[in-house]
């Protein structure tokens, strides 16, 4: 299986969370790639490029992205064919990201921090209420750095699910 990261508007490929996952993931024996969004700063550009690199893929594959990459990862979802889409704090429900597709075809599972001051946790409980999809809401902040031992322990688990 592979697994496919898709970062924030402000971090990069292999930030702290994107390393400590792809390091989860490489021990259940799943390859990984993180996408390099750099100086692309339309979501929806970032979508097209998530949509051109999976257009040819012929395995299966999961998608994981973090707020900016979760919005990316779960429109992308439209056209791909993902096994599953894990988001940490996802974009969703704010101005500029307006775009909700029907994830009805996919397994969706979300992480939001309560005190996250950047996407607030309720916009994730209205879209995980309408998905019917998993929502994890715990301790920490838009980052989930602080909580990031409970957020490995529910990927894990999320990885174990489809692998």
């Amino acid at each position: 299986m592979k697994v496919y990261f898709s970062h924030g508007k402000e971090s990069g490929p292999w930030g702290y969370k994107i390393k400590r996952l792809a390091k989860v993931a490489e021990g259940q024996g799943c390859t990984v790639e993180s996408i390099d969004y750099s100086g692309i700063h339309d979501p929806d550009h970032r979508v097209q490029r998530l949509i051109d690199i999976l257009k040819d893929e012929k395995d299966d594959f999961l998608l994981v992205g973090s707020s900016m990459g979760g919005y990316v990862s779960l429109v992308a979802s439209e056209q791909v064919n993902a096994t599953a889409i894990f988001l940490l704090a996802p974009a969703l429900f704010i101005k500029g990201y307006e775009n909700h597709p029907d994830t009805s075809k996919n397994n969706v599972e979300i992480v939001h921090g309560w005190s996250d001051d950047i996407i607030p946790p309720e916009n994730s409980i209205k879209f995980a209420k309408n998905a019917d999809c998993s929502l994890h809401l715990i301790s920490g902040d838009h980052r989930l750095n602080t909580s990031i031992e409970v957020v490995e322990k529910i990927f894990l688990n999320f990885l174990r699910s489809y692998h």
